[in-house]
């Protein structure tokens, strides 16, 4: 049985963990932010160290038998609610996942600080920071080379038919994946939609200014202007 002062320096020790993961999140202005980690954190610390010392004065008997990883394995299951209030559907896109994962981790390090596992949890904590914080440029500058992009064109109608393109595009012709022309809004204009597949954010404006150039075209914009 652990000693009340070895325990309140767990429960310190995991709302501290939480706080450097939650400082990210807060810096991102997310809705689970600093004070929502910090108390996943020492929840699932204080879980622990009920599941694990909380039943010692009837585990002596001969008629008791309790498995004290119970309480523990509810908490992996039950922080579930807890991250679905952070996954938020805007528009057509999900947003939030990655702070309910970190809720998730954050209950993980609570669990293992309350265990006692410190080299563990610190560890984790360091890794789930560098994957939150580091990460994250690398996966937007891959995302931004390999996202589908969109260039909206208003142009004078008749004057712009997708035979046109590899004149118009050069070599990123071979990337065009849809071409799609509309009535305009006014007389005489269609809209005309390009979208490109894996093509980098740089090319496409490139595409958009030699696009502009077209005494045809009326407008160029990309489709994240909309």
């Amino acid at each position: 049985m652990l000693g009340n002062t070895e325990m309140v320096a767990r429960l310190l020790l995991a709302g501290a963990m939480g706080s450097v993961i939650g400082f990210e999140r807060e810096r991102l202005q997310w809705a689970a932010g600093l004070r929502t980690h910090m108390l996943v954190c020492v929840g699932a610390c204080l879980f622990m160290l009920v599941s694990a010392f909380g039943f010692s004065d009837v585990l002596g008997r001969q008629d008791v038998v309790l498995d004290p990883s119970r309480v523990a394995a509810q908490v992996v299951s039950g922080i579930g609610f807890l991250g679905a209030g952070t996954i938020l559907l805007r528009g057509e896109v999900v947003k939030g996942l990655t702070t309910a994962a970190s809720l998730w981790a954050v209950a993980a390090i609570g669990l293992a600080v309350g265990g006692g596992l410190y080299v563990p949890a610190i560890a984790a904590t360091g890794l789930v920071v560098g994957i939150l914080a580091g990460v994250k440029p690398i996966e937007e500058r891959w995302r931004d080379r390999n996202q589908a992009c969109e260039l909206k064109l208003t142009v004078k109608a008749g004057s712009l038919a997708i035979d046109a393109l590899p004149e118009l595009t050069g070599e990123r012709a071979s990337r065009i994946r849809q071409f799609v022309v509309r009535p305009g809004e006014e007389p005489g204009l269609e809209e005309v939609t390009i979208t490109f597949a894996r093509l980098p954010r740089a090319s496409v404006e490139a595409v958009a200014r030699r696009l502009s150039d077209n005494p045809a075209v009326i407008r160029v914009r990309s489709g994240d202007q909309e």
